[in-house]
């Protein structure tokens, strides 16, 4: 049975300008979507239906398939249904996964579990939703109704049943029942439990900060997949402090450890850049002995890091940048995988995608090798 992804992307949104491209931890949300796609086995084919051709070029970039979307089909009061059926009546599928990119941590083993009860049989279509306890009730004239609950009765958690709060995430249905049905629902109905931390869905300005708010506790990745590794020095190589003799010339302490997993990173030939603010000899001698790049004495980092990808062709989104203080912020905001180490600033701490489990120069640069090659390993199992 052939398993199709459609994840529909207008390029308008009102109440969020350019929501769909908006990044959450470092990654737009488009690009999570598609990221939950082809991390889930069961799907064949994954495809962006949108009207924006900046949507559009950063889905090529991200391994999706693009449907150009009409132009009745891309305003405000069109319906997510009427974009999958334009989708359907271009392509073949037996199954039809619909997901929202509004939704950022869509979990693609839950995502499996869904198909598979399709595939099967056992269900018509099956959605994405989080078990609840909660008392609902509903606003009247006469004053608030108890909607699921009898308001006299107050039985406790373990003696009541559980709902279900639809998340949005992802809806998985019988494309020729969808077909006939021009709705989501048709058929038996199953529901396809997820953790609740993984459930918000992105409508608001508020909602959005609060997804880049969890997104570090949601995603903690064993692995790192980047295509490029960006590191500060100070803080990051070294443990942040310095010993001057009596002529005033610096001396720093570095980790060994470290020092392989730079040496590893250039043999799996992912590109390393060493990206310093101070201008110190000791940047581009310790550069010189890992054999990677090195800039120091850079008055906007930022500048600089688009420029070294850029002329690498490297996506943004497929950079991992390291640093520890202030002045790496400008870095960590236009990156994919923004990262500290222990002990950084505050305001890095807050901008970090995760935090490293080791200090600056105490083992962070392997760690983060380590994880960046155990990312490609798997991908290359998978490839294989």
């Amino acid at each position: 049975m052939s398993v199709v992804a459609v994840i529909p992307a207008r390029g308008g949104s009102k109440q969020v300008p350019r929501k769909n491209l908006m990044p959450i931890g470092g990654v737009p949300l488009v690009a999570r979507a598609i990221a939950a796609a082809r991390a889930t086995a069961q799907i064949d084919r994954v495809i962006v239906s949108t009207d924006s051709a900046e949507i559009a070029e950063l889905a090529r970039e991200h391994g999706a398939e693009v449907i150009d979307r009409p132009a009745e089909l891309s305003g405000d009061t069109a319906s997510s249904e009427a974009a999958l059926l334009h989708a359907l009546s271009l392509v073949d599928a037996d199954v039809l996964v619909f997901l929202q990119a509004t939704s950022p941590f869509i979990d693609p083993a839950a995502l499996g579990r869904a198909i598979e009860r399709v595939q099967h049989g056992d269900e018509d279509v099956v959605f994405s939703a989080f078990e609840t306890y909660a008392f609902l009730w509903a606003a009247s004239s006469t004053g608030a109704v108890g909607v699921n609950h009898d308001a006299a009765v107050r039985p406790r958690r373990q003696d009541r049943e559980p709902h279900f709060h639809e998340t949005g995430a992802f809806y998985v249905m019988r494309a020729d029942g969808f077909r006939e049905a021009k709705h989501r629902f048709f058929g038996r109905v199953g529901i396809e439990p997820v953790e609740e931390r993984t459930a918000i869905e992105i409508d608001s300005a508020e909602q959005a900060q609060l997804a880049e708010a969890i997104a570090r506790l949601v995603d903690l990745p064993a692995e790192i997949d980047v295509d490029a590794v960006v590191t500060d020095f100070d803080g990051v190589h070294t443990d942040d402090t310095a010993e001057i003799d009596h002529k005033g010339n610096e001396r720093v302490s570095i980790n060994r450890g470290d020092g392989m997993g730079v040496r590893l990173l250039r043999e799996a030939g992912v590109p390393v850049l060493i990206l310093s603010t101070e201008q110190h000899p000791v940047v581009l001698a310790r550069a010189e002995k890992l054999r990677v790049e090195a800039q120091h004495g850079v008055g906007d980092k930022a500048v600089a890091l688009t420029e070294w990808a850029a002329a690498r062709g490297i996506p943004l989104e497929r950079v991992a940048y390291v640093g520890n203080d202030i002045n790496d912020l400008g870095c960590l905001s236009i990156v994919g995988w923004p990262i500290a180490v222990p002990g950084s600033h505050p305001s890095v701490l807050s901008a970090a995608r995760i935090v490293l489990g080791h200090r600056g120069g105490a083992g962070a640069v392997r760690e983060l090798a380590e994880r960046v090659l155990r990312a490609r390993t798997k991908e290359n199992h998978s490839n294989g």
